[in-house]
């Protein structure tokens, strides 16, 4: 079907950056919520954890909703991490198996959050810290947003001090742009990602296993038990996870793949044709045919982890007030493959002094 670009700049609210307080954390910090403008697309983003609260895109009738799944306060944020909702992901992205970091002649023991594994940066990681917000220059017609802090050396477990900064940006065309940068003072690793949960019918509207979604890569991550990788790179073909071809979500969702029961759906890093890239370029897109909304992913990254949202349950209540249910979004995580120090094969995420760590993802959003 023929997509339809969103509105044109001149139809739309002109680009604004604007912040109001969003409550306070138990020890006092205040939260901001940053609202962006641009294109036709409304994005508002906490200063606590980077969190995309929401995401405004129409579909094929011009009528507006929020996609992404989220909380409605900063407290229920704080009291329910675990689904890391939009949230900025590090120190590192997904799982480090047995909680154990080797890097150089040493070997660095980190919060074992995930089983036995230390999963998306330890007990305090990026998502749970409060950053430093400000409104940053943009192109003509886009609204952008700068969001930094110092990650000290020896936090979670993580050697090195870490700068980071992560510039979230609405382009004049509506797309949701993650520029992320960082530099060490000693050898670490980096793997940033957001971990927004997608519902092109909606937040709060259901399932997403009718929603179409095809990613371009001939090759996943084998994992183990634990969901840690075991070092396999396995072939899609003839497996539920071959969405080389665009297809529903669901399709193959209760098949019994012992991978899928591992995770109790789809948990799992995709090894992206295109390996690691200088720009973004297309990896992924996800259609739903009762909105008409459509999204494309594009990054530098060279892994994609699909997650189903298996573990989210109806203790979680939406801005919408309704409760949510496994499968109720999915997530595309841009990546490095997870547990990279323990399998030399994979691309390194290794980050030394002097180098400058650079990810870029692009979430472009079409009706159709």
């Amino acid at each position: 079907m023929a997509e339809t670009p969103l509105p044109p700049p001149d139809a739309v609210p002109a680009p604004s950056v604007t912040a109001e307080p969003f409550g306070k954390l138990a020890d006092g910090t205040p939260v901001e919520r940053w609202t962006l403008v641009a294109g036709g697309t409304r994005v508002r983003v906490l200063s606590y954890g980077g969190i995309v609260q929401s995401v405004e895109v129409p579909d094929r009738s011009c009528r507006y909703a929020n996609v992404v799944l989220g909380l409605a306060t900063v407290d229920e944020y704080v009291e329910h991490p675990d689904p890391y909702f939009g949230a900025l992901i590090g120190r590192y992205a997904n799982r480090i198996a047995g909680a154990s970091l080797p890097l150089g002649d040493r070997t660095y023991p980190l919060p074992a959050n995930d089983g036995p594994n230390c999963l998306h940066g330890g007990t305090r990681g990026f998502d749970k810290r409060v950053w430093a917000a400000a409104a940053a220059p943009a192109a003509p017609g886009a609204a952008a947003l700068l969001l930094s802090r110092t990650s000290p050396d020896g936090e979670e477990g993580f050697p090195g001090t870490l700068d980071v900064r992560a510039t979230y940006t609405v382009t004049a065309e509506g797309a949701l742009r993650f520029d992320y940068e960082a530099t060490t003072d000693a050898p670490t690793v980096v793997s940033l990602t957001n971990h927004s949960y997608v519902n092109l019918d909606g937040e709060g509207s259901g399932s997403v296993e009718d929603h179409r979604l095809r990613i371009a890569a001939s090759r996943f991550t084998v994992n183990s038990p634990t969901s840690a990788p075991t070092g396999e790179i396995a072939d899609v073909a003839g497996t539920p996870f071959d969405f080389r071809t665009a297809r529903p979500v669901g399709a193959e969702l209760r098949s019994g793949h012992p991978q899928l029961l591992i995770g109790l759906g789809y948990d799992q890093n995709f090894v992206l044709d295109k390996g690691v890239t200088a720009a973004p370029e297309p990896v992924a897109e996800v259609s739903s045919p009762a909105s008409g909304r459509a999204l494309r992913v594009l990054t530098t990254e060279p892994g994609l982890q699909l997650y189903t949202a298996n573990f989210v349950c109806p203790s979680f209540t939406g801005p919408s007030g309704r409760a949510y249910r496994p499968g109720d979004g999915l997530a595309l995580e841009t990546q490095h493959f997870a547990d990279s120090p323990h399998h030399p094969h994979f691309p390194s995420t290794v980050l030394r002094p002097g180098e400058h760590y650079r990810s870029a993802t692009v979430y472009e959003f079409t009706v159709r």
